[in-house]
């Protein structure tokens, strides 16, 4: 499903300076995986997940979504791929102040020109998925931390995509709260989708299935997480 190979992403500083935030990056995540991209500040981790998510272009290298070959898009085309395979979560939540709950999580839907009803149907839908059915008509600010994370999340989910990409999910939430949004991850894991996660926090990224370390722009590790190498538990009937 993504397949990134001999990624670069060179930034000019000027005065002949450039610094290499990526550097040769190449990467498989098949789909329905659950993959965690875990690295210190200023390690590359931000800049792998905005090529990842169309919304930056490689200065170098290859990047494939689901056979199509993104790397070479211009931004419009980009945009039209993000709309359409990829819902984004961020630790932010960025949700409009003023607007209910359910028009948050219409927003793209509004962008691509979906009919009203349906769109309305389609964000019950999300929102009742996430939990959230009876707080429809909630402005962000009549919700909790992790109620806002969970309109974010139906907003992601709105158009189908065939990837979430969640970014420090749970930097703002408190760690019962923060519990809970990554058992909805798993839940969505579950049901069929492919998540990519970005975090510099070693507990949320055992979560995942895999964890790909990076540091100073190079793929440093590549390896199951914790939780899929734990041998099963044996339950006496």
């Amino acid at each position: 499903m993504i397949v990134v190979h001999d990624l670069w992403k060179t930034y000019d500083m000027g005065s002949e300076q450039q610094v290499h935030a990526l550097q040769g990056v190449s990467l498989r995540i098949k789909q329905n995986e659950y993959v965690a991209i875990m690295g210190p500040s200023g390690s590359g981790k931000s800049t792998l997940m905005n090529l990842i998510g169309c919304l930056d272009t490689p200065s170098k290298g290859e990047y494939w979504l689901n056979g199509h070959l993104v790397s070479d898009l211009n931004d419009d085309e980009l945009a039209r791929i993000r709309n359409r395979e990829i819902g984004f979560v961020f630790q932010t939540f960025n949700l409009l102040a003023r607007a209910t709950a359910l028009h948050n999580v219409e927003l793209p839907l509004i962008y691509n020109g979906t009919h009203a009803a349906e769109r309305i149907e389609r964000a019950e839908g999300a929102l009742r998925a996430v939990g959230l059915g009876d707080r429809m008509q909630h402005k962000p600010n009549e919700l909790s931390g992790g109620q806002r994370q969970r309109v974010a999340i139906a907003r992601a989910l709105i158009n189908r995509p065939s990837i979430i990409l969640a970014d420090e999910p749970t930097g703002n939430l408190d760690s019962k709260t923060g519990d809970e949004i990554m058992a909805l991850f798993d839940e969505l894991q579950a049901k069929g989708n492919t998540i990519v996660l970005v975090t510099h926090e070693p507990d949320i990224a055992e979560y995942a299935h895999r964890v790909v370390m990076i540091r100073d722009g190079k793929i440093f590790s590549d390896q199951p997480s914790s939780r899929v190498r734990k041998p099963p538990e044996h339950t006496h009937s």
